[in-house]
Parts: structure tokens; sequence; C-alpha cells
């Protein structure tokens, strides 16, 4: 499909929906300044295109019980095809892994992973974390305060072009 360029308001129903997406079109609409029909197929475009591609409830993580949140950077070896997909396979049904990225330098992969306590993450790193096919070694850091967190990407002049 064609991407249709954003439009200004396009912007503000992306930067709304982020904030909350449980708006009614009604509610939506009247936060960017438009009447509801037009902002209902604006949304639906913006779902056709692919700028949203879900939408989820955020929880309240101190609902659960106390959690620490882990920054483990991991070497791993090199992995047969098979392996690789194993390795993936096993990272996507890690729920406490909530993040993955590959990173370049002298490590391979950067997680964010969610734990109850200490002890309980030591466990992980052997039970879990090594036995992941491919890998070599990991570290860890441990977060004191979360400063700041988000999930809404910025819309505004961001696009590379």
């Amino acid at each position: 499909m064609v991407e249709t360029p954003l439009s200004s308001i396009d912007i503000r129903i992306l930067e709304q929906i982020q904030r909350d997406s449980s708006l009614s079109s009604s509610e939506l609409a009247d936060k960017v300044g438009i009447s509801q029909s037009p902002c209902w197929r604006r949304l639906q475009r913006l779902r056709e295109e692919g700028y949203i591609v879900g939408q989820v409830a955020l929880l309240d993580r101190s609902k659960f019980g106390p959690n620490l949140f882990f920054f483990a950077t991991l070497k791993i070896g090199t992995l047969t095809d098979e392996l690789r997909e194993a390795f993936l396979r096993k990272l996507a049904l890690t729920p406490e892994i909530l993040e993955c990225y590959s990173i370049f330098g002298e490590r391979d992969l950067l997680i964010k992973v969610i734990a109850p306590t200490m002890d309980w993450y030591q466990n992980f790193i052997f039970k879990t974390l090594m036995k992941l096919p491919g890998v070599i070694d990991v570290q860890s850091t441990v977060t004191m305060t979360e400063m700041k967190y988000t999930t809404a990407i910025p819309v505004r002049g961001t696009r590379a072009t």
C-alpha cells in the first residue's frame, strides 16, 4: 500500500492515541480539532498504512510486587541456522526478557529483563540465559531507579526521507 504523507492532524492523532488508545473516536476528534467521521477515516488509514501496528493496555508494574530491571549484554558464539532459530524461539518464549537488541562491539546482544529479586536474577542467568544456544558470557547491570519510562515514540520531524 502507498503511504500518504503525514499531515499535522495525522501527527496529532498519533500523539493522542500513544497517550491513550482507549479514546473513543469522538473524544479523539475533539482532542485533535476535527469532526468524528474524518477522524475515524484518518485513524483507519493510519492502521492500514502500518503506522499503528497494535493497541495494548499498560499495566502498573507495582501492583505485581517489587521488581528490578537488569540490562544484560550477551556474547554469542557462532550459530548454525537451526541454532539461531532455536535461540530466537526461546528468546520469544521467555516472558521475563522484555526487549532484545543486536548491538555493535565486543558484545552481540543487549536484553532487558524484569526480575523480582537479585537472587531470582542470579538463578535466571544460570538456568535460562546461559542455556540459550550459543551464549558464551553474560554481563549484567541492575537499575536502581526508573527516571523515565515511555512507550511513545516522537512523531514530529523524525521520519527519515
